[in-house]
Formats: C-alpha cells, structure tokens, sequence
C-alpha cells in the first residue's frame, strides 16, 4: 500500500498541482461535531430520506420533486412521520407530490421510528457527531442495522452532504483502493470493510487530514 504523500502526489499531477488539488478536495466543507450535533432531528430525517429515494433514479429529479416531499411527509417531522397510519400512508401511495415507492415511503415511517429511539442516546444528531472517524464502517453497520435502506452507498452519500466527515466508496475510490491491494473488489464483507477502515485509519495518521480529504484524494488518483 503506497503512502498518502505518494497517493496525493498521483492526484496532484493528473488535476494540474497541488493547487488545483485542494481546491477540489476542501471544497466541501465538513461540518464540527458542535455544529453537527445541533442539526435538527427532522433535517436528518428529510436528507438521508432524500438518498434512499434518489437511489436507482436520477437525483435531479428527486432535487426537483423536493419541495413536494417536504409537504407530503408533514415537513419530516420525526413524530408525526414516526406515527404514519395506514391512511397517510395509503394516501402517500397515490399523492404525485413524492415518488410512489412503497417500501421506500414505509422507510420514512421506519427509520423516523429509528431516530425517536436514538433520543435517549443523545439524539441522531449527537450520535452521529460523536461517532469516531477511525471507526465510520461502525456508523454505516449501525445505520444498516438499526434504521431502514441505509445500506450501500445511501448512508455514505447522505453524511458526507450533512456535514460528517465520511468515505464513499465509489467507483473510483474503490479502483484506487484496489490498485493499493487493501481489496480485491467491491467491498461487502466485514472482513474487507475492515481493511477499507485501516487503510483510511493509516493515511489519517500520516497525513493528518480526515475521511472527506482522504477519499477525495483516492477518487482523483485514478
């Protein structure tokens, strides 16, 4: 496995200098554990919502119907959402504000039901906040356990929008982490999403720079 510095250097030189390169990898900027902890429960509800359902469709259509779902689900609202009865839901089936997906709508209900539980640990907010760097595959295992359709790249793609300073296992950081030999493929087991942390958890310590940098460096290193 090459070391950061060799890494950075690789993708320094394909995007024009090192210049060019942080200008793309700090462009996003990740949020403190204060001001992550600080999101409202409801706001946590609707972003992560918004990655289940643009999963498999073209995310700008979802973008546009947005203000439509915030309607729909009653502003996403942990509670009210959380307490879905079967006429909500029957009704959301047919409403063309949102896109008619059953077991993705059921999610909302589902994973707002989630949240409420996660308030006697701090609240999602606060959970996720503290949540270590050196241990993100925990988070991603507790999300897909715990809540609903987080699985995949769904809960990586909608932390790293809010704020948490996270990996995303795209193609291209996977291709690069498979050229490092910390995998062989796409990573799916515990065992490989382990490697995954180490290897992360390894260039954190050399460089000093956390997931977001680090994964966008691999994503254009290839």
């Amino acid at each position: 496995m090459r070391s950061f510095e060799d890494i950075y250097e690789i993708s320094a030189n394909r995007k024009g200098g090192a210049q060019a390169l942080e200008a793309i990898i700090t462009s996003h900027r990740m949020k403190p554990t204060n001001e992550l902890a600080a999101i409202p429960e409801d706001r946590w509800l609707s972003e992560l919502s918004k990655f289940v359902f643009r999963t498999g469709l073209n995310w700008s259509v979802i973008e546009k119907k947005w203000p439509g779902f915030e309607e729909a689900f009653l502003g996403f609202d942990v509670g009210r959402c959380a307490f879905m009865d079967d006429e909500m839901f029957d009704g959301l089936l047919t409403d063309t504000r949102v896109v008619r997906h059953g077991a993705k709508i059921a999610s909302v209900r589902d994973n707002a039901a989630f949240f409420l539980e996660l308030r006697v640990e701090g609240g999602v907010g606060k959970v996720i906040a503290d949540w270590p760097s050196t241990d993100f595959i925990g988070l991603l295992a507790m999300l897909k356990t715990r809540g609903s359709r987080f699985g995949g790249s769904t809960a990586q793609y909608g932390l790293r929008f809010m704020g948490k300073d996270s990996f995303i296992l795209s193609q291209d950081v996977v291709a690069r982490l498979m050229a490092e030999n910390v995998i062989d493929k796409v990573p799916t087991s515990k065992s490989a999403m382990r490697n995954v942390q180490g290897a992360f958890n390894t260039w954190m310590d050399e460089s000093g720079r956390g997931l977001t940098e680090i994964s966008r460096v691999l994503a254009t290193s290839v």
